[in-house]
């Protein structure tokens, strides 16, 4: 498993960009929680209980952040259990996936929007498991926008910053 370094730097060589890392802070939200809406219509029934795939994923999602770095994934506990719990209670309205696919779609173009600002491609369209990054990296912008985890900050900027020149410099060889 890399480690919350190379997963930072890596997911920050393509977000740099204030406006771009703006437009993630509402299209990454909405499209995780649209994922825990669809993802709570697949249920089924544990001893006595109901479980859905979005309690499962938080679960997994959890663990794995964890294990990239406990105190941002502390923050991540504080916001991805209320998206569960929100999304747990709409998912027994009608048309529960009408509206997560509605949300969904607006998350993303918000995020395509970003990344034009950005003049960079999506992180997970090189590797497909920089879509568990996106939270975790904003996790990591908002406690470093509260002055939290700055030797964090100062290891991963500058890697970015050169991973970023890497991208540029293959893009303009081609």
């Amino acid at each position: 498993m890399k480690s919350a370094v190379e997963q930072l730097s890596t997911y920050k060589s393509v977000h740099l960009n204030p406006k771009n890392i703006n437009t993630h802070f509402i299209g990454v939200p909405m499209i995780i929680w649209s994922a825990f809406l669809m993802l709570g219509t697949l249920r089924f029934a544990w001893l006595d209980y109901q479980v859905s795939a979005a309690m499962i994923l938080t679960v997994v999602v959890l663990g794995y952040y964890m294990a990239l770095h406990l105190r941002l994934a502390l923050g991540l506990v504080l916001f991805i259990l209320p998206v569960l719990y929100t999304s747990e209670l709409v998912v027994h309205t009608s048309h529960p996936f009408y509206i997560a696919i509605s949300i969904f779609i607006i998350g993303w173009v918000i995020q395509f929007v970003g990344h034009k600002y950005e003049k960079a491609k999506p992180a997970f369209m090189d590797d497909l498991n920089q879509l568990l990054i996106g939270p975790f990296f904003l996790m990591a912008e908002l406690y470093f926008i509260f002055g939290w985890e700055k030797e964090l900050a100062a290891e991963i900027t500058p890697i970015a910053r050169e991973k970023r020149r890497a991208l540029e410099n293959k893009r303009r060889s081609l």
